[in-house]
């Protein structure tokens, strides 16, 4: 009986022994987890801190929503002359009234069918031109410099030659815009076709691309980030373009509007003419970006 006593008490003294040795060792692993790698919530927390973060919802629009209240409080305090910068209600109403007589119409219709007859033009001889010149030594020699020195001469300074050439009318202008559209288009496209890893284009030879498949599944998604970088300036480039060419020896649109009203003196009218173009470059660029999101949804950058 002093014997299985004995015995008893030995088992539950060894037994919280052994539950402290298991406990011991299971604090030691959970230490040495912990020690070893940073927590999750701490990554993540880095992570955000590195990143620009969220993209607040239109966050495009409070630059410009900012600049108007600030300009129409100024006005409304007397602090802006009226005759060399309008309140914004007068240039609202200026707006109406042109196109309630139909005139604004007009010339926005117009101005919309120069601009993308230039760009359509611009935006395929870009395209064609990159494409020979990165894909091929020889169109490399034959295109590339001429591109360059092309884009050295001022393409305004063409002006006055293309109007010998093509005469004054509607052809010299669409043939000024796709020149002003079609460079920053080939620069971008040409850079990102010469700039693709000479690696992939050995991991294609060793898996016996043929060359349409290596233009398919390797060079077109590798210059596609440049090529939209040269389509939006190209976008731009057109509204730019524009603005000149329809106060030379036109009859409609915004910029013919515009040169009317500084004989006029009609500051507001001029204003009505620039905001029109100012919306029609950011509707466009946010509608390549657009594009470019969609197109590009596989690519992960700091952007998105």
């Amino acid at each position: 009986m002093t014997t299985t006593t004995a015995a008893t008490t030995a088992t539950a003294t060894a037994a919280p022994e052994d539950g402290d040795t298991g406990d011991t060792g299971n604090t030691g692993k959970t230490s040495g987890a912990t020690e070893s790698a940073p927590p999750v919530r701490r990554i993540a927390r880095r992570r955000r801190a590195l990143s620009p973060g969220k993209r607040p919802p239109a966050s495009r629009l409070i630059g410009p929503v900012l600049f108007f209240a600030l300009w129409a409080a100024a006005s409304a305090a007397g602090q802006l002359d009226t005759n060399a910068i309008p309140a914004p209600w007068t240039v609202l109403r200026t707006a109406g009234q042109l196109w309630s007589d139909g005139t604004l119409s007009t010339d926005i219709l117009t101005s919309l069918q120069r601009a993308g007859s230039g760009f359509a033009l611009g935006l395929t001889a870009g395209v064609v031109l990159a494409l020979t010149a990165g894909l091929s030594r020889v169109g490399e020699a034959l295109i590339d410099g001429t591109v360059q020195l092309n884009r050295a001469i001022p393409t305004l300074g063409l002006i006055p030659l293309f109007i010998l050439w093509l005469g004054i009318g509607e052809t010299f202008k669409i043939a000024i815009i796709a020149i002003v559209v079609y460079i920053p288009i080939y620069l971008n496209l040409y850079s990102a076709l010469s700039g693709i890893d000479h690696r992939f284009v050995e991991l294609a030879e060793v898996q016996g691309l043929s060359k349409l498949r290596f233009i398919r599944e390797i060079v077109i998604p590798g210059a596609l980030p440049g090529f939209f970088v040269g389509l939006r300036l190209g976008v731009t480039g057109s509204w730019l373009g524009l603005v000149v060419l329809e106060q030379i020896n036109a009859t409609s649109g915004l910029g013919y509007l515009m040169f009317q009203a500084q004989n006029y003196g009609q500051t507001d009218v001029i204003l009505v003419g620039l905001f029109i173009y100012g919306i029609f470059g950011l509707v466009s660029d946010s509608a390549v970006r657009l594009i470019e999101r969609r197109v590009l949804s596989w690519r992960r950058t700091l952007n998105s």
